[in-house]
C-alpha cells in the first residue's frame, strides 16, 4: 500500500497493514524488532542485571591438584564464615545470615537456616528468630543506591563524588581509643605516661563487642567487607569489615585491597575483623568508658569494636595500628609516610603527621605514586599497605593539586564537604562542618599510580616537619644521626590534626 512506501522511505518503523495469511489476530505488529523475552515487569527487570561472580577452581580436599566448588556450596560457606563472625561470645551463636537486600522481591530466604554457625542452647532470643540480610562486598554503583536511598546527608556531587556526613565526630577520637591489656601486650606496646594506648580489660572489650554485635545482628541487613591490607603478597593481611552504614562500606572499599572475583572466592576466614556500630553509644556506666564514644583494640582476639562515632577514619587508623603490632614481628617496618618513585626506580618516602603534606607531595605527576600514607619496608622493599587514599579537601584547587582534584569523581567518597544545594558544586573552601573535610578514592584514580604498589629500597627519606615557628631552616641535609634523631622524635609544627582531643 502507499502507506508501506512512504514509511520506508521516511526511516521509520515499517508497519504491516496489508493482508497477512500469517496475522490470524487481525492486529497491526511492529516486525522492526523482535519482541522483548520477558511476560512481566518484574521479569524484565531481572534480565537487565547479569550474573558476574565467576566460579573458579580451588585445591581439593584429597590432595588432587584442582577440585570444583558449586557456587551455592562456596556461598554457604561465606555465610557461614560471616555468620561466625557475629557470633555472641555469651549465647555462642551466630545469627541466621543470608544474602541479599531485604527491601528487594528477589532476596531469597530460605525456610531453613542451613548456614548459621550453631551451638545448642535453651535460650530464644528475638534475633535468633530473624535472618539478618548480608550486603557483601557491594561495588560503588551498589554502595552508592543504598547510601542515597537509606542514608541522609548522603548527595552525589556535580564531579560524580558521594558526598556525605559523618556525625558528630568529624575527626578521630584518641581520647575514647583502648587496647586490651593483657599479659601479651603488657610486655609488647608502651603503657603509661605520654603513651597512646590507653588500656582495658578483657571482660569490658567483650561488653562493647556483645553491645556492638547485638546492634548489628538486630538491624535487617549489615554490610560486609572482604578485603586485604599489604601489596606484598607473602605479608598480606586479610581483613573483614562489618558495617551498618554504605558510606562506611564504601569508604573502605576505595580504602582497603580490592580482592579479585578469583581472591575472594578463596577467601575464607579473615586475619582481622572491624564491628562498626558507631551509630549506637557504648554504655557509659561500662569500665572504662569516658564518654558514648568507644574504639576498642583486642590485639589477641584479632579484632575492633566502634561505637559512638561514625568518623570512617577510625577504621583506617585502627587497621594502621594493627598493621604496627603485626609487621615488626615479621622484622618489617611499618611507616607513616608518602611514598613514591621516579623513571628511574629511585623511590622517595615523605615522613610526617596528618597535614604536613605526606599526599600532596606524593602525588606527583612526574613520579609514580606507590602510596599517600602508608607503607611496610621489608627485605624485599617497600610496599603500601592500602589501596586508596585519604587526602585533605580543605582550600583544594584544581591549580594546585590536579591530580587530587580529578580524582575526585565517581566512587570518591566525599566526607563532611559544603556543596550548593542546587549544582552540587563543591565548595573546599567553606569550614562550615569541619576544617577536616576528605576525599577517599582508589588509588588507581591517580592516573600515574604504580600498581602493584611496590618499589625497591628508598633511596631519599623525607621528613616534614611543616614547622611554622622558624626553629628549622626551610631545609635542612640531614646526617645518619640527625635523621634517626628527627625520626623518633617526630618533631612538627601546631597544625591541625583531624582528631578531637
Amino acid at each position: 500500500m502507499a502507506m508501506k512506501g512512504s514509511a520506508a522511505r521516511n526511516g521509520l518503523s515499517k508497519i504491516q497493514t496489508h493482508n497477512d495469511s500469517s496475522n490470524k489476530d487481525g492486529i497491526c505488529h511492529d516486525d522492526s524488532s523482535p519482541t522483548v523475552k520477558a511476560q512481566t515487569i518484574d521479569e524484565l527487570h531481572s534480565l537487565q542485571k547479569k550474573r558476574s561472580t565467576p566460579n573458579t577452581p580451588i585445591k581439593g580436599n584429597q590432595g588432587t591438584a584442582f577440585g570444583t566448588i558449586s557456587e551455592e556450596e562456596r556461598q554457604k560457606q561465606q555465610l557461614q564464615s560471616i555468620s561466625a563472625s557475629l557470633a555472641s561470645i555469651k549465647r555462642e551463636t551466630g545469627p541466621k545470615v543470608v544474602r541479599g537486600d531485604p527491601a528487594t522481591r528477589t532476596t531469597q530466604v530460605p525456610k531453613v537456616s542451613p548456614v548459621e554457625y550453631h551451638v545448642p542452647t535453651i535460650v530464644v532470643t528475638d534475633s535468633s528468630l530473624k535472618f539478618t540480610h548480608v550486603l557483601y562486598n557491594l561495588s560503588p554503583a551498589e554502595l552508592y543506591e543504598q547510601a542515597i536511598k537509606y542514608e541522609k546527608g548522603s548527595f552525589i556531587a556535580s564531579s560524580g563524588a558521594l558526598a556525605t556526613l559523618s556525625g558528630a565526630k568529624t575527626g578521630r577520637a584518641p581520647r575514647d581509643k583502648r587496647v586490651v591489656k593483657d599479659e601479651q601486650t603488657e610486655k609488647e606496646l608502651w603503657w603509661g605516661k605520654g603513651s597512646p594506648n590507653i588500656e582495658m580489660d578483657e571482660h569490658t572489650f567483650l561488653v562493647n563487642r556483645e553491645r556492638a554485635v547485638d546492634y548489628l545482628n538486630s538491624l535487617d541487613k549489615v554490610f560486609v567487607n572482604d578485603q586485604f591490607l599489604n601489596w606484598e603478597p607473602e605479608n598480606r593481611i586479610k581483613v573483614r569489615i562489618v558495617s551498618a552504614r554504605a558510606y562506611h562500606s564504601l569508604f573502605m572499599h576505595n580504602m582497603c585491597i580490592r580482592p579479585t572475583p578469583e581472591e575472594l572466592e578463596n577467601f575464607g576466614d579473615p586475619d582481622f575483623t572491624i564491628y562498626n556500630a558507631g551509630q549506637f553509644p557504648c554504655n557509659r556506666y561500662t569500665h572504662y568508658m569516658t564518654s558514648s564514644t568507644s574504639i576498642d583494640l583486642n590485639l589477641a582476639r584479632r579484632e575492633m569494636v566502634i561505637l559512638g562515632t561514625q568518623y570512617a577514619g577510625e577504621m583506617k587508623k585502627g587497621l594502621f595500628g594493627v598493621m604496627h603490632y603485626l609487621m615488626p614481628k615479621r622484622q618489617i617496618l611499618s611507616l607513616h609516610s608518602g611514598c613514591n618513585m621516579g623513571k628511574d626506580g629511585d623511590v622517595a618516602l615523605f615522613f610526617g603527621l596528618s597535614g604536613t603534606g605526606k599526599t600532596t607531595l606524593s602525588t606527583d605527576h612526574n613520579r609514580y605514586l606507590i602510596g599517600d600514607d602508608e607503607h611496610c619496608w621489608s627485605d624485599n622493599g617497600v610496599s603500601n599497605i592500602e589501596g586508596g587514599c585519604y587526602a585533605k579537601c580543605i582550600d583544594l584547587s584544581r591549580e594546585k593539586e590536579p591530580d587530587i582534584w580529578n580524582a575526585i569523581k565517581f566512587g570518591t567518597v566525599l566526607e563532611n564537604v559544603v556543596f550548593d544545594e542546587h549544582t552540587r558544586e563543591v565548595d573546599y573552601i567553606d569550614r562550615s562542618v569541619t576544617e577536616n573535610t576528605r576525599a577517599a578514592y582508589p588509588i588507581e584514580y591517580i592516573p600515574n599510580a604504580k600498581i602493584p604498589c611496590v618499589g625497591p629500597h628508598p633511596k631519599n627519606v623525607i621528613l616534614l616537619a611543616c614547622d611554622a615557628f622558624g626553629v628549622l631552616p626551610p631545609v635542612s641535609k640531614l646526617s645518619l644521626a640527625q635523621t634517626m634523631y628527627h625520626f623518633i622524635s617526630g618533631y612538627t609544627a601546631l597544625v591541625y590534626a583531624p582528631s578531637f582531643s
